[in-house]
């Protein structure tokens, strides 16, 4: 339960920091399009059961594929949605989070 708390404080969390730290004049702005990028798991719809606890997101639902996160990567490399790609990598880093602990690494 409480993982489940920390992992969603930090999919809100994780973007505003970055927000404040890279994009001091406009956080506002790079946080809110950052926690849109949220919307990407609209693909645990797919999935039976939509929600697994147990279930490691990346690799398994469409849009958290490796291919699908290579995307991510490249559309940072573009300035119009460098933000996009940045939400939606910041996003696989906390689920690949929670893949590395259920595979026994302990995060601090």
């Amino acid at each position: 339960m409480i993982s489940t708390v920390i992992h969603l404080a930090l999919h809100a969390l994780l973007p505003l920091l970055v927000a404040l730290l890279f994009f001091r004049q406009d956080w506002k702005r790079a946080w809110l399009i950052m926690l849109l990028t949220m919307l990407v798991d609209l693909d645990h719809l797919l999935a039976d059961p939509i929600f697994d606890p147990g279930r490691c997101s990346i690799g398994f639902h469409p849009l958290h594929s490796y291919t699908a996160i290579t995307g991510y990567l490249l559309m940072t490399l573009w300035r119009p949605l460098r933000l996009v790609g940045l939400g939606l990598l910041l996003h696989m880093l906390v689920d690949a989070s929670d893949c590395w602990r259920m595979a026994g690494f302990p995060l601090p």
